[in-house]
């Protein structure tokens, strides 16, 4: 917590000096809406704005769950068979240059304003990132340690299981706080090409009745989730990677 206190302070200096700006030129809350009235139209549409974070989440989740699930499936693949690497990271690469603004409509127009182009636009955009960080995982196992096992009598699998997948952890966990944050972007731009619910929806809407400081409170409850998440990813990390905290100490 002591490591936070900068940031905190850093970003309530920033906030207070938005407020007085906004405080000592009268500029218009149409243009520019000082921080309290963004935390006073949090409170006044308070429930508006937790029934459309609520889908959000629940986009964010499966998108990312889905696209961790395929990415780890390939990677072990593309492990195991270095001429199917060859054959698919190229497609996997020219996927990633497909931009979003132009994939979305897509993807909503072939499966509608449900869950489903959420998920899949969250599992595409956070797919390559991971498959990316394992294989590199993969490939920073101690040959040494591979030349060991092998001697020792080990098969491929027992060599993948005891020593390129521990070793692939680091990368694994860098990777899944990347991937993180890029989801719950996705899953708001999602929504806002096309959605009956979500934080996208509460942007658009606010967008066009001219609520800047509705539209800010809905991003600024977007970056509460994304820092969320990414702090949840960073605990998950500590916990799963206690081990090797134990054997530096050693």
């Amino acid at each position: 917590m002591a490591r936070g206190i900068p940031a905190v302070l850093s970003v309530a200096c920033a906030f207070a000096l938005w407020e007085i700006y906004v405080r000592l030129s009268g500029i218009s809350p149409l243009v520019l809406p000082a921080p309290s009235r963004v935390v006073e139209q949090m409170v006044l549409n308070r429930s508006l704005l937790w029934d459309n974070t609520l889908p959000t989440i629940k986009a964010t989740l499966a998108g990312f769950a889905l696209s961790v699930t395929v990415a780890f499936v390939f990677s072990v693949l593309l492990d195991f068979r270095p001429r199917l690497r060859r054959a698919l990271f190229p497609i996997f690469v020219v996927s990633q240059t497909l931009p979003l603004v132009a994939i979305a409509p897509l993807v909503v127009l072939w499966f509608g304003f449900d869950l489903a182009p959420k998920v899949l636009l969250v599992a595409l955009v956070t797919f390559f990132p991971m498959l990316v960080s394992l294989v590199d995982g993969y490939e920073s196992t101690d040959p040494e340690i591979e030349a060991l096992l092998f001697s020792m009598g080990a098969s491929r699998g027992v060599v993948f299981r005891s020593a390129r997948l521990p070793s692939a952890m680091p990368y694994f966990f860098a990777g899944l706080r990347i991937s993180i944050t890029y989801a719950v972007v996705a899953a708001i731009f999602a929504e806002y090409v096309g959605a009956r619910a979500g934080l996208g929806i509460v942007i658009l809407n606010a967008k066009n009745s001219f609520r800047p400081d509705l539209m800010l409170a809905a991003v600024v409850i977007s970056s509460a989730l994304t820092l969320v998440l990414f702090a949840l990813t960073a605990l998950l990390q500590r916990v799963a990677l206690r081990w090797r905290d134990f054997g530096d100490q050693r």
